[in-house]
């Protein structure tokens, strides 16, 4: 992955360990994508890296705009009812819905 830090998309805060919440990661079209969570006590949202290795081209990485916590709470949710959401060739019912069944 881009060795690049994750920062609140909202504050511009540097993420520490603590503030890491979940990832869940899917291969879609022959690219791994990796979405990974983290929680700004401070701005009260979350931010999502998304990590892309693309099939033909650069890794890339980039953070999302703000989540609420509502929004972060539903996805995390749905990445909590997978057992294993860190296998990228996962087709559980969550991977499906999270990814909008775009899953290789």
């Amino acid at each position: 992955m881009p060795d690049d830090e994750a920062c609140c998309s909202r504050c511009g805060r540097t993420f520490s360990e603590a503030d890491f919440v979940a990832c869940i990661a899917a291969r879609i079209m022959g690219d791994a994508c990796t979405d990974c969570y983290y929680w700004c006590a401070a701005c009260g949202v979350y931010t999502v890296r998304l990590y892309r290795d693309v099939f033909v081209g650069e890794e890339t990485a980039h953070g999302s705009e703000p989540i609420s916590r509502e929004e972060g709470e539903r996805r995390l949710g749905l990445i909590r009812s997978c057992e294993n959401p860190g296998d990228d060739r996962c087709h559980c019912k969550a991977h499906l819905e999270y990814f909008g069944g775009w899953v290789d």
